[in-house]
């Protein structure tokens, strides 16, 4: 088992369990996480720590959906962001040039969290979904 994941997905389960306790939600259907590409994340482990996190919480038979978050680089020549394809190699595609200033890819977000619909919320105002990122 990978240490590393199992504490991200431990997290990931305080954060959904926080939101359903606040909707009144009886349990959590889904939790869609974005994982960029340097996060150093394997998914099939943090999917394996999932289920074990979520035993014994309302959490627990939900689904983890995942999303790749793109690559972003600045490129000093272009002065621009750019969205690379690959890690591989830091160069800009349009003009070929180094570009090594990451500006995001290192990143996990949790980006929703889907829970039952439930009449009597907490506060009128909140929704189903929650946008919140994951500590690493």
């Amino acid at each position: 088992m990978h240490v590393h994941e199992l504490s991200i997905a431990i997290a990931l389960v305080d954060v959904a369990c926080e939101a359903a306790a606040r909707l009144r939600a009886p349990r959590v259907d889904a939790l869609h996480v974005a994982i960029g590409p340097l996060a150093g994340v394997v998914e099939a482990a943090l999917s394996f720590s999932f289920e074990l996190a979520a035993e014994g919480t309302a959490v627990e038979g939900a689904t983890l959906l995942f999303e790749q978050a793109p690559l972003t680089v600045f490129c000093g020549v272009c002065e621009q962001e750019r969205t690379l394809t690959s890690p591989q190699h830091l160069r800009c595609p349009v003009c070929g040039a180094l570009a090594p200033e990451i500006r995001s890819g290192r990143d996990l977000q949790l980006i929703a969290v889907e829970v039952p619909d439930v009449e009597d919320c907490a506060d009128p105002t909140e929704h189903s979904e929650e946008e919140r990122p994951a500590r690493r």
